[in-house]
């Protein structure tokens, strides 16, 4: 069985590298850490290594119950995983909120400017003066050593237990809606509230991503699952496609985080 039929093209190089640590498992006995994947990637990783399997299995943990961005361990079935095993850090620094305002993308444009990649980064917390980020344990202290302004800023970043955390847990809002297609422009027209025109606009100025990468084709096809965010209304998801009207529309069910 082909088994890029069940993904689209453009994750063909993903699966290709899940294949290569599933098979490198199988055949060493020895665990696979990976880098912090969103939840498309963890979810491409449970489809390909699969639930029935009878010689590795797969765990995840991203630091705290509600994680979006997580670590995953492909394992032998009878390996003991245990939390530390995900090599993760909570790190936390301060700033004046009166006369600084940061964002998550500020944070996110700092640490990236370390020249460190993307993938060693987890969840992101930026609110009341406070910042929380969870990173790859292997990269905290250079961290923690070079992190030291966001924006302007003057930024310095502690380890913390991760009793500590603050990140909240996410409030998704679910609604039904009622689409004549798929079509990315479709969907987000619906799930915003935005003229068809604006949606296609969105796409075409490079706002809009599903699973955290640019679209630019207002055709996209959007599946179950998908997470889709607009900049400046935020983000949402696809959760499930429930059929088709007598006038061949889809009925979908989709979430968007309050």
């Amino acid at each position: 069985m082909d088994i890029y039929q069940h993904f689209r093209k453009e994750e063909e190089p993903f699966i290709d590298q899940v294949v290569f640590w599933k098979e490198q498992v199988e055949r060493n006995y020895i665990p696979k850490l990976t880098d912090f994947l969103d939840p498309r990637e963890q979810q491409i990783l449970q489809m390909v290594i699969g639930e029935q399997n009878e010689v590795i299995k797969l765990l995840a943990s991203g630091g705290y119950r509600h994680a979006e961005r997580k670590r995953m361990i492909i394992a032998p079935f009878y390996e003991e995983v245990e939390e530390e095993d995900f090599q993760l850090s909570l790190l936390e620094a301060t700033y004046e909120k009166k006369f600084i305002t940061l964002t998550h993308r500020d944070v996110m444009g700092a640490f990236l400017s370390l020249g460190i990649k993307r993938e060693k980064l987890g969840d992101i917390f930026v609110e009341g003066g406070l910042i929380q980020m969870i990173v790859a344990k292997e990269i905290s202290p250079y961290v923690m050593m070079n992190l030291t302004s966001v924006k302007n800023a003057k930024t310095t970043f502690h380890e913390k237990p991760f009793e500590q955390i603050r990140i909240p847990e996410p409030n998704w809002v679910e609604s039904n809606q009622t689409v004549s297609s798929l079509r990315l422009d479709n969907v987000i027209k619906e799930i915003y509230r935005m003229s068809r025109k604006d949606a296609q606009m969105a796409v075409e100025k490079q706002l809009v991503k599903v699973n955290h990468k640019i679209v630019e084709d207002s055709k996209f096809q959007i599946e179950e699952g998908d997470l889709l965010s607009v900049r400046g209304k935020g983000r949402s998801k696809l959760i499930k496609i429930e059929g088709q009207t007598r006038k061949d529309k889809f009925r979908i069910r989709t979430a968007i985080l309050k």
